[in-house]
């Protein structure tokens, strides 16, 4: 048996991962194709992943683009034993704060599920409504809203209706701080029974999220689940069920999804454009250099020679030498 602790080596699934998310990235490709093709050329967003579960390895790929005011979306998604679901969709804005949504599911053995729905956002308040229909003519119906009560917190209640009259009211609670965000939330059924749940998302670094929670059937069973998400594709999860105080490990465990809940169609709204930058430049000091020293000229001061008188020699012998007469 294989578990979150014990997952296989990468290598080991390496080339048949590769394989499937090659075949599920083109498979997404070619329906998106076929949505049509004045999206195509607007911008789109990939992207694949696997995911390591107790119960096997399971590889998905997404595929989508926007374009003219209407998005359109494929995915796909194989399990450990070789099954297969997709599901495409496309959404639609109608007016300002109103959308309208439609798609078909795919399940494993090619029953297909068409799905439609309408929402209208207006003061902090986003209501929904939508229809599913099932390969035998079936229908459920959905209805609910999302508020955003202050900054960072929301609340949800809604109520889904199968195809057999049976209800199902749910209600949430969403706070974000920081980098954490937590939820609790219950559904009850047209019996009473409830279901509770709780979890956070908690992100730890760039590209890297770890999550936990905890569902608590009508009967008091709790699975409790927890895993990491690292940016790049890989998803790793553990599962731990607690049945009336007795922890059960190393066993295989099915957990049943939850009642559905068909959440409204999330609305991508893009932040506003950062504010230009202004390059304000440092401002030029210019420093003069400081003056010359001052030159003082230091004139020398004047020696005055007097004249020697002059003295007439008149003329005489000196030894045997006669010197002219002259002046002296």
């Amino acid at each position: 048996m294989q578990t979150a602790d014990a997952k296989p080596a990468p290598a080991a699934i390496a080339a048949p991962a590769r394989g499937i998310l090659r075949n599920l990235v083109l498979a997404a490709t070619a329906t998106m194709l076929t949505l049509g093709s004045a999206s195509a050329f607007a911008w789109g967003f990939s992207g694949h992943g696997t995911a390591y579960t107790p119960r096997g390895t399971y590889n998905g790929a997404h595929w989508g683009s926007c374009g003219g005011g209407s998005c359109s979306h494929a995915g796909s998604i194989a399990g450990p034993n070789g099954g297969w679901a997709s599901n495409t969709g496309n959404v639609t804005r109608t007016a300002p704060g109103q959308f309208s949504n439609s798609g078909t599911a795919t399940g494993r053995y090619g029953n297909t599920v068409q799905h439609s729905g309408n929402t209208n956002c207006s003061g902090g308040t986003c209501s929904h409504t939508g229809t599913a229909t099932g390969p035998d003519g079936k229908t459920a119906t959905s209805d609910g809203s999302v508020t955003r009560t202050a900054p960072g917190q929301y609340s949800s209640s809604g109520t889904v209706t199968g195809s057999n009259g049976n209800t199902v009211n749910h209600n949430a609670s969403t706070n974000c701080s920081g980098s954490t965000c937590s939820r609790s939330g219950t559904a009850t059924g047209s019996n009473g029974g409830t279901v509770t749940h709780s979890g956070t998302a908690n992100g730890v670094g760039t590209g890297y999220v770890t999550t936990s929670g905890t569902v608590t059937g009508v009967n008091g069973n709790t699975v409790t689940t927890g895993g990491t998400v690292v940016r790049g594709g890989t998803v790793t999860t553990g599962t731990t069920v607690v049945t009336g105080g007795t922890v059960t490990t190393g066993t295989t465990v099915v957990v049943a999804k939850p009642p559905v809940v068909i959440a409204p169609v999330p609305v991508y709204v893009p932040p506003p454009p950062p504010p230009p930058v202004v390059y304000v430049p440092p401002a030029v000091v210019v420093v003069p250099p400081p003056p010359p020293p001052k030159t003082v000229y230091v004139a020398p001061a004047p020696v005055y020679v007097a004249p020697r008188p002059a003295v007439w020699v008149p003329g005489h012998w000196v030894g045997a030498v006669w010197v002219p007469a002259h002046w002296a």
